[in-house]
């Protein structure tokens, strides 16, 4: 059999330009190598699109020499049937994974057990509440940055030329505090061609409860982010080195020893090679030296907080409310189908995030019927059957009680106030600073207490509350004396008063937020304090004092 060579050559130059744009594709698109993944459809078949017109050349060569009905063999048509192989995958894994023949799969996708809320989530008080939206951090940050800016250390003032901060403020347990964190990025290309051997300096860390902010200045600078080019580019870099993986969204995440990575969950499709997508672990990179290592959910650090993506978490529980009783119910009888509410939030406990939504039936709008919170690291989830208002009725309530300042209520977070879920709002003016905060309860959104800080407002809705009859308070006590010692300290940014009775064993703590008299009060005074009836460490928290009359 002769060799045509030109059409050798020709066909070889076709594959190897090919070959050049897949790999140019790949770096620039990053698709996983992965039948079940929908870039990669869309990716090959554009590959075998490009091959089939690098062919041309050779194909009009050989109509030439062997006629027009050459070109229709079947090496000729090669590319056109690679490329009809994958639509038909396609189309077959699509249709294998559809809801009205999978619904009960898709309703176990997410496994929800039922939770006690007075027991799961344990009681908060105002020194504890994590007031920061991703708004309000953001300010921090770039407040962080000004000053900067304004100090007279020259090394400070060039780190604010060449960094910026990035707007992600991913929300962390950092030593079981709950934190907003965010990376430092370069401030254009030409500041990264003369950064990129140091890397990014550090990275901003906020605490949620008293706003404290600093720039955390690491030894050895990251050099794997997202704002960095080329190679370093933590999507790059990760993609190159799992190409078969469904990688999520790469999120910061810091450990126990103040050492930066960066996390992204590994997905699988569980329903017909195209639906169902869940989390099977995680790609943990070090953004300072680029370790990198693959942990199944199970093995995953206890340190890391956003393995399991959080709009994941809500569409799998949204399955498992739609489909829990098949998939006709789910559109025509509706009988028991549930959904989550239109946005949701986080909570940290037991130095874990847990997403937070509430569950609404798809008959009503108004009211929850209960709420979800799903860990993301473990992929706990638990249902609190609590009805009450919806998220977007307490942002109204909230309002309501401050209509004549015109303050926009932030979407709310739940917390345990003396055993009652309790939804905790910051109210914001236009400018969207912070301004007064709020305090409705989810049972009875009218029960609504608002207050210039966070103690004010946690008093008002403790005595809000109190009123109520069918309220039980947490146990006080009364103790009555003259004061034999008071000592101050400061505690997370908050000034604390701690006095001792003559005649009682404990002492009584009660911080400045909560009565601003307290420096007024002196040893040998005569006061009244009623008090949590639970003593932790020798110390009782006071909820009132009084000066008593000499």
């Amino acid at each position: 059999m002769k060799i045509n060579a030109k059409r050798l050559r020709q066909e070889g130059l076709a594959l190897l330009c090919t070959l050049i744009v897949g790999f140019v594709g790949f770096y620039i698109f990053l698709p996983p190598i992965s039948l079940q993944s929908q870039q990669f459809y869309l990716f090959a078949g554009a590959l075998c699109a490009v091959w089939t017109v690098l062919r041309l050349p050779a194909a009009a060569s050989e109509r030439q020499g062997k006629g027009a009905r050459a070109s229709l063999t079947l090496y000729a048509l090669f590319p056109m049937l690679i490329a009809a192989v994958l639509g038909c995958l396609f189309l077959l894994f699509s249709l294998a994974s559809l809801t009205v023949f999978n619904a009960s799969r898709y309703s176990t996708l997410l496994q929800v057990e039922q939770g006690d809320f007075a027991q799961d989530i344990p009681q908060i008080t105002y020194e504890q509440i994590p007031m920061l939206d991703t708004q309000s951090a953001q300010r921090l940050g770039d407040r962080k940055m000004g000053e900067l800016a304004a100090a007279n250390n020259e090394e400070q003032k060039s780190l604010v030329s060449q960094f910026e901060v990035s707007g992600d403020y991913i929300q962390i347990n950092y030593k079981n505090r709950p934190t907003r964190v965010t990376q430092l990025e370069y401030a254009g290309f030409f500041k990264w061609l003369t950064n990129r051997k140091e890397g990014l300096p550090g990275y901003i860390m906020i605490d949620m409860v008293t706003q404290q902010t600093q720039l955390v200045r690491l030894e050895q600078g990251m050099k794997y982010s997202p704002s960095e080019y080329f190679g370093r580019n933590i999507y790059r870099y990760m993609r190159f080195r799992y190409p078969t993986m469904l990688l999520g969204q790469p999120s910061l995440e810091v450990d126990d020893e103040g050492i930066p990575y960066f996390v992204a969950p590994c997905l699988r499709k569980r329903i017909g090679m195209l639906g169902g997508a869940d989390v099977k672990g995680a790609v943990f990179v070090n953004a300072v030296t680029g370790e990198h290592r693959y942990y199944e959910l199970e093995e995953a650090p206890s340190w890391a907080d956003h393995i399991c993506p959080a709009d994941l978490l809500i569409q799998q529980y949204n399955y498992y409310g739609a489909y829990n009783d098949g998939f006709f119910n789910a559109y025509i009888g509706q009988r028991g189908v549930t959904r989550t509410t239109a946005d949701y939030n986080y909570i940290a406990m037991n130095d874990d995030v847990y997403v937070y939504t509430g569950v609404t039936s798809v008959n009503s709008d108004q009211s929850n019927i209960g709420f979800l919170l799903v860990n993301q690291r473990t992929k706990e989830a638990k249902f609190y059957p609590v009805s009450g208002a919806t998220e977007q009725s307490a942002q109204a309530s909230a309002q309501g009680a401050v209509e004549d300042l015109g303050y926009r209520a932030t979407f709310p977070i739940l917390l345990n106030i003396n055993n009652q879920p309790t939804y905790f709002m910051s109210l914001k003016d236009s400018s969207g600073l912070v301004k007064m905060y709020a305090m409705v309860n989810v049972a009875n959104y009218q029960r609504v207490a608002v207050g210039g800080t966070v103690a004010e407002c946690e008093k008002k809705y403790t005595k809000t509350m109190q009123a109520d009859s069918g309220y039980v308070p947490q146990q006080t006590e009364e103790a009555t004396g003259s004061v034999e010692e008071i000592r101050q300290a400061t505690v997370n940014g908050y000034t604390w008063y701690y006095f001792k009775i003559i005649g009682y064993p404990q002492y009584f703590a009660m911080s400045i937020e909560q009565d601003t008299s307290l420096p007024l009060i002196d040893v040998r005074d005569s006061i009244s304090v009623v008090y949590d009836s639970e003593i932790v460490d020798g110390v009782a928290k006071a909820l009132d004092v009084k000066r008593n009359a000499p």
